[in-house]
């Protein structure tokens, strides 16, 4: 099988269902949104880290594909088979365990610092604007509400990620002051 087919070239797609639809199409930016996001996860596999086994990184990746698919099914068509979204339950366990170990968070922190943090932040942000496309998408067509939790506890996942491989690492989490004009 040929990786080209030029059936694209004219700025269209198809979805499962067959539907052939505008690149630009919010179905098609939800879900390249969500594409985005598996590849930086891939990038937190890559990090030197304890925060998260390899193979947690891993699940997420494969529930994100799933995701993916869902959300490629145009609505009148009828979905794979087999293609379930895992609960959020695992996602919170594992939020829950890195919390223990950090400190309370009392303000707004600034992001970067190491390497691994920054990119766990990137990873936040794109889930986030998943999770807007869905929720634009949403309004127009519905959406599997199982995936618009499942990308909104991950950003909070992504968010406390951050927070564990900033101390693992030993940099120092940079809180948030508003600046002060002076007068």
């Amino acid at each position: 099988m040929k990786i080209y087919t030029k059936t694209g070239d004219r700025g269209e797609t198809s979805v499962i269902g067959g539907l052939r639809l505008p690149k630009h199409h919010p179905r098609i930016e939800a879900y390249g949104t969500v594409d985005e996001l598996i590849a930086w996860i891939g990038m937190l596999r890559a990090a030197e880290q304890s925060c998260v086994t390899t193979e947690e990184l891993i699940t997420i990746q494969s529930v994100l594909m799933s995701c993916c698919t869902v959300i490629a099914t145009h609505p009148t068509a009828k979905g794979p088979e087999g293609i379930p979204i895992d609960d959020t339950s695992e996602l919170e366990m594992s939020i829950d365990r890195m919390e223990a170990s950090l400190p309370k968070l009392t303000s707004f922190v600034l992001p970067g610092g190491h390497p691994a943090a920054a990119q766990a932040n990137v990873a936040r942000c794109v889930c986030r604007r998943a999770e807007r496309a869905l929720l634009r998408l949403n309004e127009a067509e519905k959406v599997d509400p199982d995936v618009i939790k499942y990308l909104n506890r991950l950003s909070d996942y992504l968010f406390v990620l951050t927070r564990c491989l900033t101390y693992e690492s030993g940099t120092e989490e940079i809180k948030w002051q508003p600046v002060r004009k002076v007068k």
